[in-house]
């Protein structure tokens, strides 16, 4: 059978993977298509498809979209974008500007708590590519603040602690209208963050075309109740690692497969835009 991983990521956002390493392992993984969606940036999309010339496996064209609603980050997954669309570039453009801000905004407030991080560190362990917490806690690892990422996320940077920054300025509307406005299929990623299933009817409303279901830190009855939420409103099923590299080294590449005849639904609902 074969079998995909839709959540995957480079170097461009926050993974440790260059677009190469990720599509020799995810070719090792046994994995027959992938989806890369970077977090507010299509830049490593061109790179992905060029690896994969020569690699027989098959590189689907996304991002991760980072919205907020209600004082919540959401994450909006966008498959199959027109990644050269040029308003999706220009606001990615602005997103890009506020995730440099919010990096200036969390240093603030670690050094408010007496813990001295400066923005500069972060910035220059990103290298340029879209900049986010993942990096924040790496930069945290290296100078010895905390003794790993997931340590810098609950005790620091994690949502509800005392250096959490919100920052995002676009809602879930405009996420969704700006993946199908680039050709893509909106889909609500790893649901469980939300810790309130009902706003799932509203993404509905807003648009939102599929739940990501499959889902590392999803339990067997979270599975059974997306899939049930996903019947009830005719939503495309999809799922992923959301591999990071060795930034989250538990969450392996394939370690979600899901069998592509997902992918082929959504490839349908794309001809049906």
């Amino acid at each position: 059978m074969r079998v995909a991983d839709l959540h995957l990521h480079t170097t461009f956002s926050d993974s440790t993977y260059a677009p190469l390493e990720l599509l020799k392992r995810s070719s090792k993984s046994g994995l027959d298509a992938i989806a890369v969606v970077d977090h507010d940036t299509v830049s490593g999309i061109a790179p992905a498809l060029e690896s994969a010339k020569d690699l027989d496996i098959e590189v689907i064209p996304g991002i991760e979209l980072t919205a907020e609603y209600n004082n919540t980050e959401i994450h909006i997954l966008g498959y199959f974008i027109d990644y050269e669309n040029k308003v999706l570039r220009e606001r990615l453009e602005i997103l890009r500007q506020n995730r440099i801000e919010r990096i200036y905004k969390i240093s603030d407030k670690l050094k408010n708590i007496e813990i001295n991080l400066d923005a500069e560190d972060v910035f220059e362990l990103a290298r340029g590519s879209t900049v986010g917490r993942m990096h924040v806690a790496r930069a945290m690892v290296k100078k010895g603040i905390v003794g790993s990422i997931g340590e810098a996320f609950k005790r620091f940077i994690g949502d509800k602690s005392p250096a959490y920054v919100l920052g995002f300025r676009i809602s879930p509307q405009e996420a969704i209208k700006l993946i199908k406005d680039a050709g893509g299929i909106p889909v609500l990623a790893h649901p469980y963050i939300l810790r309130n299933d009902n706003l799932i009817p509203e993404f509905v409303r807003f648009g939102i075309m599929g739940l990501e279901i499959y889902y590392p830190e999803h339990t067997q009855s979270m599975i059974n109740f997306y899939l049930g939420l996903a019947k009830q409103y005719n939503l495309l099923v999809t799922g992923g690692s959301d591999c990071h590299g060795t930034a989250k080294p538990d969450v392996k590449i394939g370690c979600i497969k899901i069998p592509y005849e997902l992918v082929e639904k959504l490839k349908a609902a794309k001809e049906n835009l």
